[in-house]
């Protein structure tokens, strides 16, 4: 058989839950998103996706969400690496900002500007931050 690519986007984070951006801010998982990575590990080990290695970002959702998904499966042997070149997208300023009020801010042609390509950027974080 051929390869397989298995992509798992991490459960919701408590900042995910209260409409927060995230970025590099490194927030854990939510109730709800401890048993969405449960829910993916036993949906992949009942359609037989056993992964050979698994790589994560540095955030603790994700290597949390691994690390669950893995244990559904029986499967916490298999080498995990960690790269920050997985990490979620860097918002910025936006960062820690209820999306809401920045939508409000700037509009919603450059909130999705932002948000959903990749031409446009964030404000930079402040020199204090």
């Amino acid at each position: 058989m051929g390869c397989r690519l298995i992509l798992l986007r991490h459960g919701e984070s408590l900042y995910n839950r209260k409409n927060i951006f995230t970025g590099w801010i490194d927030v854990d998982l939510s109730e709800k998103g401890i048993k969405e990575a449960k829910e993916a590990g036993r949906i992949m080990r009942q359609n037989d996706l056993f992964p050979d290695i698994c790589f994560t970002s540095w955030l603790k959702r994700a290597v949390h969400t691994a690390n669950l998904a893995l244990g559904e499966m029986e499967w916490e042997h298999i080498d995990t690496l960690r790269s920050w070149k997985l990490n979620e997208r860097h918002y910025g300023d936006w960062q820690g900002r209820d999306k809401d009020e920045v939508r409000k801010e700037v509009g919603e042609e450059v909130f999705k500007a932002v948000r959903r390509g990749y031409e446009t950027s964030p404000p930079a974080l402040r020199k204090d931050d």
